[in-house]
């Protein structure tokens, strides 16, 4: 007696809604706006970099850990904890002690947390202006930092240990900072005026 197998339908997996604009309507207008002679030479996102230093960790490793912790919820995915690359007398920091942690998020995920940084987080700062527009290293990558993780949603009000800043670095692969400046106005990113 031999059954057939029953075929299980194909899983659909929902595309971030940023990275389906970017493919159907942002890519198109920033080949136009720049004239470029190749696609390829379109800039994209290529990782988001979330990054938390905690210096007290030294003293107290409950810290280091609530960080992990936050930062996990935070952005999806494990955090990694890492390690002082020299040391620091005036710190009173050894080379290989653990400082901080930090999450590197590509594809999906780093579509799905760029839409909450812009949506959802930054429009829950204190006095928010928008971002600084001169945060740019040159080479089109843009660095913002946070002074508060408590704008997240995901992070509960009362079960953190203390307030902590982040530190978020996106990575394009534009060559200029003009590029990557409309790159991520495209995305919605609120520069300041």
């Amino acid at each position: 007696m031999s059954e057939k197998k029953e075929k299980a339908a194909p899983v659909k997996v929902m595309e971030p809604r940023l990275k389906k604009q970017y493919r159907e309507k942002f890519a198109a207008e920033l080949f136009k706006d720049f004239a470029y002679t190749s696609t390829m030479q379109t800039p994209k996102l290529e990782k988001i970099v979330v990054s938390m230093g905690v210096g007290e960790a030294l003293t107290n490793k409950k810290l280091l850990d609530a960080a992990i912790t936050d930062l996990t919820q935070i952005t999806g995915q494990h955090a990694v904890k890492t390690k002082a690359r020299k040391s620091i007398a005036n710190f009173k920091i050894r080379e290989g002690q653990e400082i901080g942690c930090k999450v590197t998020l590509r594809g999906a995920m780093m579509y799905e947390f760029l839409d909450r940084l812009v949506n959802v987080a930054l429009p829950r700062v204190k006095d928010f202006r928008g971002v600084n527009q001169n945060a740019f290293d040159g080479h089109g990558n843009y660095a913002l930092g946070i002074t508060e993780q408590i704008i997240f949603p995901e992070i509960d009000f009362d079960k953190i240990e203390r307030v902590a800043g982040l530190n978020i670095v996106i990575c394009t692969s534009a060559k200029t900072d003009a590029e990557a400046k409309a790159l991520l106005s495209k995305f919605g990113m609120p520069f300041r005026k």
